[in-house]
């Protein structure tokens, strides 16, 4: 994988996990939902296979593991990973933990439930993203949900960098987003065009926060999708 084609940026691992920065402890309240709201009502929880792309400390997978569903996670960090497994393991909570390449998942087709990403492809780029979410199509089972959360090009941070290759943004100066690498921000356009094959929307929310006490406007700008594999 050459540096312009590689989906998982080393920043991630070199300079956040790998230093204990953002080895989160607790869910996102937006997979919390999701995973009560769309998960099949006709199979136990116990029967319900859960899949996170991006991973990371396996907070949101903790959570999804106490309440008794059955847990996989993906990452390319393998600090974060490290640290998931031993989170699980001090709890005695089962979970499938790994560290992998979402573009290319190592599990069946048709396998999962629910798959979550909470903001990591939007960390690759475009292309990257793409090969991602087929891949999550894949292993979907039919009429299995996708959570997707990605950073929106009205976020703050947007345009504060310099253009990457495979349209993401680099070198990030403002805003929420400095020194977390490389970023992809969709505009409503793409949203449509990732899931224009094989998916229906459930779901399509432009999230935005402001922060007011700021010497200028600090806009934390996100998309929140809900898509349904199609049968």
């Amino acid at each position: 994988m050459t540096e312009e084609d590689k989906s998982f940026d080393p920043t991630w691992e070199e300079a956040i996990y790998g230093k204990g920065r953002h080895l989160n402890r607790y869910p996102y309240d937006s997979v919390v939902s999701f995973v009560f709201n769309y998960r099949p009502q006709e199979k136990s929880r116990e029967a319900t296979k859960i899949l996170e792309v991006g991973c990371g400390a396996g907070n949101n997978l903790w959570f999804a593991a106490r309440e008794g569903f059955l847990v996989t996670g993906i990452d390319g960090s393998a600090s974060a990973i490290a640290y998931a497994q031993q989170r699980f393991k001090q709890e005695g909570l089962c979970g499938d933990l790994r560290v992998g390449d979402f573009t290319a998942l190592p599990f069946e087709s048709d396998s999962f439930d629910l798959v979550v990403d909470r903001c990591a492809i939007t960390h690759t780029g475009w292309s990257s993203g793409q090969k991602a979410v087929a891949e999550i199509h894949r292993v979907l089972r039919n009429g299995g949900r996708f959570h997707f959360n990605a950073f929106s090009e009205r976020h703050s941070s947007y345009g504060s960098g310099r253009p990457g290759p495979d349209d993401v943004t680099i070198d990030i100066s403002a805003g929420t987003l400095v020194g977390v690498g490389q970023t992809c921000f969709y505009s409503r356009r793409a949203i449509y065009e990732l899931f224009a094959d094989g998916w229906n929307l459930l779901s399509l929310q432009h999230l935005e926060d402001v922060e007011m006490i700021q010497p200028q406007f600090l806009v934390l700008a996100q998309w929140l999708v809900i898509a349904e594999k199609r049968t």
